[in-house]
């Protein structure tokens, strides 16, 4: 059942992705429709009951589940055609990953309450940072285009010229960053102030402590930069880039290594 769900939610992504931009009801419209079918895959495939499913794939599937909801809601704002191009064949490679590596089954017994929450909390920061590293890569391509406009330049380029200024894209990069940044700062201080209820150990500085700590010190000096020194353009582009390939490291990372190039269990 959820294969054949997240079958039907990344064929529909990819339908979603392959729209021209004029259609913008239908494209609403299937956006919905797979998001849905993603949202109930995943309700079935990671809330096992007495259990939860974590693995690489799973939480980059969740990530982009939110991911996708960030960009719908963003467009009814603002004409993000290019964002599409991005968030949509990337939310069909990651269900394709779910159903192809599932990860593993933690019980829920004797664990603390604080335990989903965590989980939770992370997943949504994660999302918030990951649609925001999407955006910045619409914002470099943006500035390339225009630097070096030329006539036509096909399917990404048309996209890239319907999106709103720069400057407003800025604001809407930094809006999605501080409020990531809110939701990491949660996810840091719940794992160290719950540790021992969370996962039975006290805190340990492993793989993934280290670079969590170092995304979340990116994205306080991006955001502290930004409020003091004025930071954009360039350096906003690289600090954003790099706070979410630390912070893709940090989990995602660390276990599709031990998933896939191990293939051990939990770590």
């Amino acid at each position: 059942m959820q294969t054949i769900l997240l079958i039907a939610a990344a064929a529909l992504y990819l339908v979603c992705a392959l729209l021209p931009a004029r259609q913008g009801a239908l494209i609403t419209a299937v956006t919905g429709l797979a998001w849905l079918v993603h949202g109930v895959a995943l309700w079935f495939d990671v809330l096992a009951p007495g259990t939860l499913r974590i693995g690489f794939a799973t939480m980059l599937s969740s990530a982009l589940w939110v991911s996708v909801c960030a960009y719908w809601v963003e467009n009814r704002n603002f004409s993000l055609d290019g964002l599409r191009r991005l968030v949509m064949p990337s939310a069909a490679l990651s269900v394709a990953l779910q159903a192809l590596f599932p990860g593993v089954l933690v019980t829920l017994e004797g664990k603390s309450g604080m335990f989903g929450w965590h989980i939770a909390i992370a997943i949504m920061a994660y999302s918030s940072l990951t649609i925001a590293a999407f955006h910045a890569v619409l914002m470099a391509l943006q500035e390339s285009r225009l630097h070096t406009r030329t006539e036509g330049g096909g399917f990404l380029a048309g996209a890239l010229d319907q999106l709103p200024a720069l400057l407003t894209m800025e604001k809407l990069l930094f809006r999605l960053i501080g409020f990531g940044f809110v939701l990491l700062s949660l996810t840091v201080l719940s794992g160290i102030v719950f540790s021992e209820q969370l996962f039975g150990q006290a805190l340990k500085w492993d793989h993934k402590s280290v670079f969590t700590m170092l995304s979340w010190l990116l994205f306080a000096a991006l955001l502290a930069g930004r409020r003091f020194r004025g930071w954009r353009g360039k350096t906003a582009l690289s600090f954003t880039l790099a706070g979410f390939a630390t912070l893709l490291l940090a989990y995602v990372g660390s276990r599709f290594v031990f998933e896939v190039v191990l293939h051990r269990g939990l770590a």
